[in-house]
């Protein structure tokens, strides 16, 4: 029976009726309403929408940024453009008489590498999902962890130099703020501005703003001198952080997502052999550092719903 996958974005909210082997069988998106009448006027007929001359899905997922009570579905907080969902149940919202279950968007992603991709099969994995911020989530003896109120797994704010900058929640140093595409593009963008010799410079001087996390990665691989310490620097913090919760978590993989993933060789040759380096008195072995290979946010969403029917099911 197909699950209704359901991702809540800034910008447009994203669904789709997906298959127990993780196909999209259908997909619908519409932008997201500025109020909560209007949010679940849309919701609702979108899910009607999707399901029109289909049978009753087994159950919904949501995704979505913030931090939410996976056993209710209840969003206790949602900064930003979303804020007038704090404090709503979307299985309210959705208005089935079906499962809801729903995550925030770090651990759907995890959750769909666990159900159908690159964690398929374990039952200890760690991810990171590295995008404009850095997020991620903890596989561990086969449960999700979520923790007393659903703070677990925020890997980027994971403190990595207790001197460092100032980040989003208040702290100094986070993971985030100095490995996120907005941590390396703004490294980037300052060596363009001060004229530093590099391949960064002479196309982006005029107009530095443009420079992307990708074209650092893409100099980096060509060998661009400026490129390489922005990336190196980046990396050591990423490695270390993966180290250290490897020594915690002992997990069968480390898995990568987000759009920094994309850079291929040029993120994990060098993130593999700062691990490698950290890791390999204590542990013995070397732990995989391995891409995502789900990248549907829809299908992380239905993932959710996924295990967590699995979890609610009776045991024989």
């Amino acid at each position: 029976m197909a699950i209704l996958g359901i991702d809540i974005g800034g910008t447009r909210v994203k669904a789709g009726l997906v298959s127990g082997a993780g196909e999209v069988l259908r997909r619908l998106s519409v932008p997201t309403p500025s109020s909560l009448d209007a949010f679940t006027i849309a919701l609702r007929r979108l899910i009607a929408d999707l399901i029109a001359d289909a049978s009753q899905p087994e159950a919904i997922g949501f995704g979505c940024k913030g931090i939410i009570d996976f056993h209710t579905a209840r969003i206790e907080v949602l900064p930003g453009t979303l804020h007038f969902l704090e404090g709503s149940n979307l299985a309210d919202l959705a208005g089935l008489s079906i499962p809801v279950y729903a995550d925030n968007d770090a651990r759907t992603a995890l959750a769909g590498e666990v159900a159908w991709g690159a964690g398929a099969g374990c039952r200890n994995v760690v991810m990171f999902t590295l995008g404009t911020g850095a997020g991620g989530g903890v596989l561990a003896e086969g449960q999700i962890l979520r923790g007393e109120k659903g703070v677990a797994g925020h890997l980027g704010h994971i403190t990595v130099d207790p001197d460092g900058p100032v980040c989003i929640c208040g702290n100094h140093g986070c993971l985030e703020t100095v490995f996120s595409a907005g941590a390396i593009e703004s490294e980037a963008i300052g060596a363009a501005y001060r004229g530093c010799a590099s391949a960064l410079t002479r196309l982006y001087q005029q107009d530095p703003a443009s420079l992307s996390c990708q074209a650092v990665f893409q100099a980096a691989a060509e060998g661009d001198s400026v490129a390489l310490a922005i990336r190196d620097r980046a990396v050591k913090y990423l490695g270390a952080s993966i180290a250290g919760l490897i020594h915690v978590f002992d997990p069968e993989k480390v898995i990568l997502g987000g759009l920094i993933s994309e850079a291929g060789d040029a993120l994990f040759g060098p993130v593999r052999e700062h691990v490698r380096w950290r890791t390999r008195v204590l542990l013995g072995r070397e732990v995989p550092v391995v891409k995502a290979q789900v990248s549907d946010s829809v299908v992380g969403a239905a993932a959710v719903a996924r295990l967590g029917c699995a979890l609610a099911a009776p045991r024989a």
